[in-house]
């Protein structure tokens, strides 16, 4: 049953990252008058923020806010696209630089957990792994490699509200500064619901795999 419950979310996490790709390729075709770049800038300018600097960045779908840096990393197609596809990423992760000057409160606390994730990411897979192997001789392995996987479940649930309310702002922000009319700010909130759906996706998936583990070690306990 649980194979089962693993293929469901591999099957629902390809889906939906596919209808991500189709969408931003599908929209990268709808023109706007400003560049990512133009379009990140404006809103930081008009939101009253200039110790953001936005980059481009290589990759794609790379794009990101770093906190630390107070960047705003564009990939290249969004960096130079003058597209509704651009403009909606650009105008998200600019949501991102948003919370942050305003101490939004899941921001914050997702920031504070990095240090302990990234630990926990490096750590975990091998400490589950030789944990179930000796479970029944020494199942405290076990326990902590649960406790580091329950870490990045928390993390990918405090990422969520994050997430949702970056697309809120930067939906708003584009149809109050006219980057998007009627029709084209549908095509940027269908881009950024699905980009949402791959967080959500991922920490239902993330909530299985930790739940599994603790089967294991309650089964094999009993």
């Amino acid at each position: 049953m649980i194979y089962l419950i693993f293929f469901l979310f591999a099957l629902l996490s390809w889906i939906v990252s596919s209808s991500l790709e189709h969408k931003i390729k599908e929209y990268s075709k709808i023109p706007v008058a400003l560049t990512g770049k133009q379009v990140a800038e404006k809103m930081l300018r008009e939101n009253g923020i200039t110790d953001v600097q936005v980059v481009s960045t290589g990759g794609h779908l790379t794009d990101h806010y770093n906190p630390a840096t107070k960047t705003v990393n564009l990939s290249e197609a969004v960096y130079s696209g003058a597209n509704i596809a651009a403009a909606a990423v650009a105008a998200h992760e600019c949501g991102h630089a948003l919370q942050h000057a305003q101490a939004y409160a899941p921001l914050k606390l997702r920031s504070a957990l990095v240090p302990t994730v990234n630990f926990a990411s490096r750590w975990m897979s091998w400490i589950l792994l030789i944990g179930i192997i000796m479970v029944e001789t020494f199942p405290l392995l076990l326990e902590v490699g649960i406790g580091l996987y329950a870490l990045t479940t928390l993390f990918a649930f405090v990422t969520l509200p994050v997430e949702i309310n970056a697309s809120r702002r930067a939906l708003a922000w584009l149809n109050d500064a006219g980057i998007t009319t009627f029709e084209t700010h549908q095509a940027a909130r269908s881009a950024l619901k699905s980009a949402a759906y791959t967080y959500v996706v991922a920490a239902m998936a993330s909530l299985a795999t930790l739940f599994y583990y603790v089967l294991i070690l309650v089964s094999r306990r009993d």
